[in-house]
């Protein structure tokens, strides 16, 4: 990237830019250019792929705007990993919260290709003699993989060399396991932290997941009407303050899109054995 193309973006990401730079083409320049790097990096690797490389970055990016009468207008776009951001300013029109969402994303994108932003042996021990300092915790539990410590040192080290917003993604999906009660389930039926762990790292959260944890949470409905409502409440207050700090959102998003859709399905009627056999399927 030439000297003159950085400064225009620093430049844009501290508002001063000119007119005509387009965050949301630059946004998706960049991807375009991560996502083909790393297609030949991996077409090297095997031999007549033949895959076409425009295909390879149609939908490379999610925007979401969220309906509303009038303005402040929000929008959200999620980045190939899953990484979720949201305009920061207060918007007058759909389109300016599109180009903001894009600048913040940009932002954080840039950000992330930064060396400091890799995941390496230095970064492992700081961040562990953080968490010991905050936990109050002695630092040989990192060594435990039993331990609540252990199993972050246990994560931090499966992502040697990666970034740190492709650590963060993996970590929103243990964060929305713990939430929804999931890991707790697990537990109990005496599945092994290495096998969870190795199991949910090399998944994507999809609609699957997501629909199974909609219906975990419609079975607690049925045990205490009028959670899904104080829920789905506290969780969208969360997504307004998390986009008024600017910072990478999919937790809070997905909360409040998984209990949207359990409390959209709360009076349909479902059985209790459609759900017992639905819940089952879910820890198999």
């Amino acid at each position: 990237m030439s000297k003159v193309k950085v400064e225009n973006i620093v430049s844009y990401l501290t508002d001063t830019s000119p007119k005509d730079l387009n965050a949301v083409t630059m946004l998706h320049d960049f991807w375009k250019q991560k996502q083909m790097s790393q297609a030949k990096c991996s077409s090297n690797k095997l031999d007549g792929s033949g895959e076409d490389e425009a295909s390879q970055t149609e939908g490379l990016l999610l925007y979401e705007s969220t309906p509303s009468p009038g303005p402040p207008y929000v929008c959200y776009v999620t980045l190939p990993g899953g990484s979720c951001f949201g305009n920061y300013k207060v918007c007058e029109t759909q389109a300016e919260a599109r180009r903001d969402a894009a600048r913040v994303a940009l932002m954080n994108s840039l950000a992330n290709e930064l060396p400091s932003r890799r995941i390496s042996p230095q970064f492992i021990t700081q961040s562990l003699q953080q968490a010991t300092s905050d936990s109050a915790v002695s630092i040989e539990e990192a060594c435990d993989s039993s331990t609540s410590l252990g199993t972050y040192s246990l994560l931090l080290h499966s992502y040697i060399g990666r970034t740190m917003l492709e650590f963060q993604e993996m970590m929103t999906v243990f964060q929305l396991l713990h939430w929804n009660g999931t890991l707790k389930a697990l537990r109990e039926k005496q599945c092994s932290r290495q096998g969870v762990i190795a199991y949910y790292t090399q998944r994507r959260f999809e609609e699957y997941m997501r629909s199974s944890m909609a219906l975990d949470w419609l079975g607690k409905e049925q045990g205490a009407p009028g959670l899904l409502r104080e829920e789905l409440q506290v969780a969208q207050r969360e997504l307004v303050l998390a986009q008024h700090r600017g910072i990478e959102l999919r937790f809070y998003k997905e909360k409040t899109a998984i209990l949207s859709l359990a409390l959209s399905q709360a009076y349909n009627h479902h059985t209790p054995e459609a759900y017992k056999q639905s819940q089952s399927q879910t820890y198999k």
